[in-house]
């Protein structure tokens, strides 16, 4: 026994409370514990006897059985994700969005990693054990979460319940699926040079093959039309998503012509790349944004926010696709429609100071 208060006791909190336990201890039946505990509107309980078992199950710690009551009604108010994210830290803002909602809608998130995606693809034994070990949880709906925008192949178990994809989409085109407007992004970007009175910009491009390099240089492309103008195909040049592949490609791209006739701007994939090309201008005794401006992709702040000049960058909206995934598998789960397969989420500039 545990003291509380002067001459009074209570048992010490163990694991494993039963409703009997309650019952004994409140000194009612075990009937009578269901029916307040489930909130039973037409139980004939007092009010004393209801307070006596609420204060036996304050100080026994009697917890109901999740499982046995996801059983009985078919609902365990749980969501499951499977996500590469949480070795990944990036896209964790896609786990802060779901998470957010999920709290909003009074369900829960449980969480099952996966291995990073690399050139060969994520481990798919994995993920496999890791969607099998949700429905083994009787989770209501699966999230399918990944670090970059690309196709996947989803475990054929995820399709014993709603699942929904985000910053990825479903390769054999099954699943809905919650993605970035890249187009959107590039268009943006670039719009927002033309804005600043640049015609000469440079692009340096992801690995061409992926829907963010095909998308943003699309949205770029899409931009300098609607002014009347067309991408020098000389000022675009691919190169690996790194500081090192962005410093590389920034020196082709001002070096290939003499300096009044190379851009005035240059168009980074990502803000990994823009972080190289900062060191090719500056090592050219260039400024930016005075000579050339910069604009990046993905909103890394740890990068964006810490270059000088800060760098202006594209944010990828980790957050907001996070919560519109829950949004929309809630909706999949309670048998309503949902708008469309794959929906697009803006990709807002942030302004800074490099352009």
């Amino acid at each position: 026994m545990a003291k509380t208060t002067p001459g009074e006791t209570v048992p010490v909190r163990q694991r494993g409370v039963t409703m009997k336990d309650v019952a004994k201890y409140a000194g009612v039946s075990r009937t009578a514990v269901s029916f307040v505990l489930s909130n039973r509107e037409n139980a004939s309980i007092s009010e004393e006897t209801r307070n006596r078992i609420n204060e036996a199950v304050q100080e026994l710690g009697y917890r109901p059985n999740a499982g046995a009551r996801a059983l009985a009604s078919q609902r365990s108010d749980w969501y499951g994700i499977v996500t590469e994210i949480v070795t990944a830290p990036f896209a964790v803002d896609i786990i802060k969005g779901a998470q957010d909602q999920a709290w909003l809608d009074r369900r829960f998130l449980l969480i099952a990693p996966s291995d990073q995606a690399d050139a060969v693809g994520p481990n798919q034994g994995l993920e496999d054990a890791a969607t099998e070990k949700l429905l083994e949880q009787r989770v209501e709906g699966l999230l399918y979460a990944a670090t970059f925008h690309r196709g996947v192949h989803v475990p054929a178990s995820a399709n014993e319940v709603p699942t929904v994809l985000i910053n990825c989409f479903d390769a054999d085109g099954k699943l809905p699926s919650i993605v970035p407007d890249e187009r959107g992004g590039g268009r943006i970007a670039v719009e927002r040079l033309l804005q600043a009175g640049h015609t000469r910009i440079g692009v340096i491009n992801l690995d061409p093959v992926i829907p963010a390099a095909v998308g943003r240089l699309e949205g770029a492309r899409e931009a300098l039309a609607v002014a009347g103008l067309e991408l020098d195909p000389e000022l675009v040049v691919s190169g690996y998503a790194t500081a090192d592949g962005g410093y590389e490609a920034a020196c082709r791209i001002l070096d290939r012509y003499p300096r009044q006739d190379g851009p005035t701007a240059l168009f980074c994939l990502n803000d990994r790349m823009a972080m190289g090309a900062y060191d090719a201008i500056k090592e050219r005794g260039l400024t930016i944004p005075g000579d050339i401006a910069v604009i990046g992709f993905d909103n890394q702040e740890l990068i964006a926010a810490y270059l000088r000049p800060k760098l202006t960058t594209v944010a990828l909206p980790f957050e907001k696709m996070g919560a519109l995934g829950v949004q929309t598998l809630a909706a999949l789960t309670a048998g309503q429609p949902i708008l469309a397969d794959q929906q697009l989420v803006d990709c807002p500039l942030l302004e800074r100071s490099s352009v």
